[in-house]
């Protein structure tokens, strides 16, 4: 038995020494395809946060509780909204938050864009869903820090291999959300919306997609949560924001820099995810819902 464990620990399947070749052959041949990706992702995301950072943060504050209030009507959130931010300015994590926002939303910008067709595609070809599923199965499995090894090879440290690594963890959520709510599209909404000289396109647009919003908003607000999710890890690669105070404090033990850049990432995530959540509109008794 001991003769055989020893024969197969000793020839072992050199997986990781081919990923390394792999990796030195891409990172040769494709060098040019990775600058071009690093910079059209890089200089938008600079000009965004120093856009952003040059308004001055209480006008900022203001921008951000008329986007709540037009979103959910409730000032209940646009109270939250304007004192979770001044606890950030507070805290003199401002400048980090705008950051890490910056981030979040064109990591969730991406994900949603390439999530969403993906799913709606999966609903219309079984095979695609029956390919992608062991996929987005892997995706989700993986721990994290995987998803920051090949691309800190490909594109270096910085923002970029953050924002890459974080759109391949949060979009498994877009396109199950909008795979499950297609698919659970009333059938007797279908066969209404055929009756009525729908085609494929009207039937997705009028029909389907609108029934289905309310899993396919869901399926934004976890997308949004697992890219605040991977601000921390992100930090491992340079990719800065709150993430990096997180690193720092870790590597200082730091309490006081943790709890205060901790709170501002969970006080973000709270106010997104309320400003962002579906808001059923209700029809007063009495009166015919419109169109």
């Amino acid at each position: 038995m001991e003769e055989l464990v020893d024969l197969i620990t000793n020839n072992k399947i050199p997986i990781g020494y081919w990923a390394k070749l792999f990796t030195e052959w891409a990172k040769v041949a494709f060098k040019s395809f990775f600058d071009v990706v690093t910079v059209l992702l890089k200089v938008p995301m600079d000009a965004t946060a120093d856009s952003l950072l040059a308004v001055p943060p209480l006008i900022l504050i203001v921008l951000f509780a008329a986007i709540a209030y037009l979103l959910q009507r409730n000032w209940r959130i646009v109270a939250l909204v304007v004192l979770g931010f001044l606890f950030i300015l507070n805290q003199g994590m401002w400048k980090l938050t705008v950051e890490t926002l910056v981030l979040a939303i064109y990591a969730t910008a991406f994900s949603l864009l390439l999530g969403i067709p993906l799913g709606i595609l999966a609903t219309r070809r079984k095979w695609v869903w029956n390919v992608m599923s062991p996929i987005l199965d892997l995706m989700q499995t993986l721990p994290t820090f995987i998803y920051l090894i090949p691309m800190l090879a490909f594109f270096g440290l910085g923002i970029v291999p953050g924002v890459i690594a974080t759109v391949i963890f949060a979009i498994p959520a877009p396109i199950r959300q909008t795979y499950l709510g297609l698919t659970q599209v009333p059938n007797a909404l279908v066969e209404a919306g055929e009756s009525f000289g729908c085609d494929r396109w009207q039937l997705l647009s009028r029909v389907k997609i609108p029934a289905a919003l309310p899993i396919i908003m869901a399926g934004v607000n976890q997308c949004i949560m697992l890219s605040l999710s991977m601000v921390v890890i992100a930090a491992l690669v340079a990719a800065g924001g709150l993430g990096g105070a997180v690193v720092r404090a870790l590597g200082q033990n730091n309490i006081g820099l943790g709890v205060e850049s901790g709170s501002s990432i969970v006080i973000v995530a709270i106010i997104l995810d309320r400003m962002l959540r579906w808001r059923q509109r209700r029809v007063p008794a009495g009166k015919p819902a419109k169109g």
